[in-house]
């Protein structure tokens, strides 16, 4: 029961500050949120920094896991890379909210250390397995090479979802991906 209720706050965290940031995150519109006191969402996260660094933590987690689900089930590279960017434009057809990682991301200087340390961990589990993609669709690229092109991707993409949810407009997710791929840097 209490591990429901723990995954009950998390859910309700979660969609907080993907719609208002992390800065807006309190646990009195939380209890709230899940009918509960405070004080028990402090039984669960002791402090906000432990709530946002498993929230962050297990948003990577998520994502990886369906990422490489894609690559088990043997996506073609290009397909991978059009999945993906799917994450990113069906979030934000979800009441406009943003990807977990790039609304931290925007407020790292308001993190706790432990946040800061799972949202520089999801871009590197990202950008890694971007590179790993982009490597079996470029293998004659190095690895330097390949690592540079897949941040970049993962950067356009987060970058296109902010815009897009600051214009509150998905076209505008939709046309920048169309111009990254005219331009090459998409497939």
């Amino acid at each position: 029961m209490a591990s429901d209720k723990k995954q009950e706050v998390m859910a309700a965290a979660r969609l907080m500050v993907q719609a208002r940031g992390y800065n807006a995150l309190s646990f009195r519109d939380l209890a709230e949120a899940v009918g509960v006191k405070s004080s028990s969402i402090h039984y669960y996260f002791p402090t906000k920094g432990d709530l946002g660094a498993e929230l962050a933590r297990q948003y990577t987690e998520e994502f990886l896991t369906y990422l490489e689900g894609l690559l088990a089930d043997g996506v073609a590279w290009q397909d991978c890379i059009a999945k993906y960017a799917d994450v990113f434009r069906n979030t934000l057809l979800r009441e406009n909210r943003m990807c977990m990682a790039g609304i931290l991301a925007a407020e790292r200087p308001d993190l706790a250390p432990e946040v800061r340390v799972e949202v520089e961990r999801f871009t590197t589990k990202i950008v890694e397995w971007l590179a790993r993609v982009l490597a079996i669709g470029k293998p004659k690229l190095d690895a330097a090479a390949v690592k540079a092109q897949a941040l970049a991707v993962f950067s356009a993409i987060e970058g296109a979802q902010l815009v897009a949810r600051g214009c509150d407009d998905v076209k505008v997710f939709d046309t920048t991906l169309a111009a990254y791929r005219a331009a090459g840097l998409l497939p």
